[in-house]
């Protein structure tokens, strides 16, 4: 049986997951999250996760006291009980879900990713604000994600994704971006697809934008030669060019034994991304 014209569209994002820590800015992270979940009539699920502390005396008896660990559990359940909280208030006015456990935080985020189509995080620069108590930082978790990630700079209440720029690079890794994108790139009124290389014409920007052309996405090649500027500065100048507010790119690098190493795009949109960044693994 055919299928319908319909059913052929690429799907919207159904389900957002927002982690929560007890830092400062969370507040911020999620309401942004909400705000989002809102605009694409989403349901929005948030995390929180941590490992109970118990204190070390180095008397290598090996022994721990039963009493101490119930208190360490107690003040866990309180931490987790915080996070809840502050996760309902601020996301008000949306489908929720919350979930939490005695884990750790980044192990339970990469296994809680498979219920959401989308994670939204805020940018871990070196002079952005830290991570509170059950803070998972964006990298991470980025190389074993499996799911598109969404990195939101300081100052960012929300995302229109009206303009957007692809940063192209034809690998695996950027065309799983531009798939997950997709239903940011059908709202937008505005796509550019960047190559910057030795000889960008043959890197298929052009063919990303016949590809989308099949969804009515209107975009266009934007190519720059290898010169002066480094990648990401030809990636934020167009940024500002086109008054752009998300940029969609692929995650480079590998992840071993929780050692990250990064291309150096990746690692430069991670901590300092302009504007919202959607990257994928």
């Amino acid at each position: 049986m055919p299928l319908s014209q319909s059913a052929a569209q690429p799907l919207g994002f159904g389900t957002l997951l927002v982690p929560v820590h007890l830092g400062a800015g969370a507040e911020v992270t999620i309401r942004f999250a909400a705000c989002l979940a809102k605009a694409l009539s989403c349901r929005l699920v948030g995390l929180g996760a941590d490992q109970i502390d118990l204190p070390y005396y180095g008397d290598s008896s090996g022994m721990v006291d039963a009493l101490l660990i119930e208190n360490a559990r107690s003040a866990l359940a309180e931490d987790l009980a915080r996070a809840e909280a502050l996760f309902r208030q601020a996301a008000q006015g949306v489908a929720l879900d919350w979930r939490s456990a005695e884990e750790q935080p980044r192990q339970f985020v990469l296994t809680q990713a498979r219920a959401a189509d989308l994670v939204v995080m805020a940018r871990q620069g070196p002079d952005d604000e830290g991570l509170g108590r059950m803070g998972v930082a964006p990298a991470d978790i980025v190389m074993e994600l499996g799911r598109p990630m969404l990195l939101v700079p300081p100052g960012v209440a929300g995302l229109t994704a009206r303009s957007v720029v692809v940063a192209w690079k034809d690998t695996r890794e950027a065309r799983r971006a531009v798939q997950d994108a997709l239903p940011f790139l059908i709202r937008a009124e505005m796509v550019s697809v960047l190559s910057v290389g030795v000889d960008p014409a043959d890197d298929g920007a052009q063919d990303v934008c016949g590809y989308l052309a099949q969804f009515g996405i209107s975009a266009r090649p934007v190519l720059r030669p290898k010169g002066g500027r480094n990648v990401v500065d030809e990636i934020t100048a167009l940024v500002r060019q086109e008054g752009a507010d998300l940029i969609v790119a692929g995650a480079y690098g590998h992840s071993r034994l929780r050692e990250r190493i990064f291309g150096g795009v990746t690692q430069d949109l991670i901590g300092s991304t302009p504007v919202c960044c959607l990257m994928s693994h």
